[in-house]
């Protein structure tokens, strides 16, 4: 009895710092219920994996509150609903909903939203320690633009790398193929060897595999380079488009009200508040 008392008085601060916000809170317990029937519903058809991915959507709803909790800082209220707006669209929409393939601009989209928040995100890490005694560094505008803009990229990249993991060692395929209809090679045959073969208009693409099947494509399958490529890219035009906006906050000493709605701010011991004006948050209209 005293273990499960425990372990509830672990949880009850994230669960109280998720009530904080009412507006946040109100978009967490919708989408909560909705990822349980998902859930419930895949547990009855008997589609594990569906199940999996609602529990780990389920989990990922959690780190808002947890961040929050850790770093000792306050999102946005609006970060927060699209941090847990996004989850939702990403794991169940997309995964189990089949957006991906439904709607092509879906994975586009939830890219270039991930370049701006994680951009967001780490702007705030580096911002924090420019505005803590303790780590007291004197870091210029542009600097904290480039940190978050890397920090994003960095993030950006990683996740490139989980796909490619998974495709290859689960056999499954995140890194979506795509149809062209022209390549550039070396490999190709040609009369000068290392000349490079352009090839336009391809028509058609047969695939034979070593069992005797005979598989027939449109175009050129491109097994996921392109849209490896594809995701950066948007990746790239997202956290340029944070640092931005991240670059005009701090060099007017934290004015702006659309900074103000996606930047965290630091709330722990040391900070420092005469260096930049803190920005009311929505949470502080509530």
């Amino acid at each position: 009895m005293n273990k499960r008392k425990k372990r509830a008085s672990r949880w009850q601060p994230i669960w109280m710092q998720i009530k904080q916000d009412k507006r946040a809170y109100t978009v967490y317990v919708l989408l909560s219920i909705a990822i349980l029937s998902v859930i419930v519903r895949s547990a009855f058809l008997g589609r594990w994996e569906n199940v999996f991915t609602g529990v780990l959507a389920s989990v990922l709803l959690l780190i808002p509150p947890v961040i929050e909790r850790s770093f000792h800082v306050e999102l946005p209220t609006t970060l927060e609903i699209l941090t847990y707006v996004f989850v939702f669209c990403a794991e169940i929409l997309g995964e189990i909903g089949n957006f991906y393939v439904h709607f092509p601009f879906w994975d586009t989209m939830l890219h270039t939203f991930n370049g701006f928040m994680f951009a967001a995100f780490g702007f705030c890490l580096v911002d924090i320690f420019n505005k803590t005694k303790r780590f007291r560094f004197e870091l210029s505008p542009i600097f904290l633009t480039l940190v978050a803009f890397c920090f994003s990229m960095t993030i950006g990249v990683l996740w490139e790398f989980f796909e490619f993991g998974a495709d290859m060692l689960l056999h499954t395929d995140m890194q979506k193929d795509t149809f062209q209809t022209m390549i550039n090679s070396v490999s190709l045959p040609n009369d000068l060897g290392e000349k490079v073969t352009h090839i336009k208009d391809i028509a058609t693409t047969t695939i034979v595999t070593t069992g005797g099947e005979v598989i027939t494509v449109q175009g050129y399958l491109d097994i996921g380079l392109a849209d490896t490529v594809k995701d950066l890219f948007v990746n790239l035009i997202g956290a340029i488009v944070f640092s931005v906006i991240g670059f005009f906050y701090v060099k007017h000493r934290g004015k702006g009200h659309i900074a103000n709605q996606f930047i965290p701010v630091f709330k722990g011991e040391g900070a420092l508040t005469e260096d930049i004006e803190e920005p009311k948050t929505q949470k502080d209209d509530e």
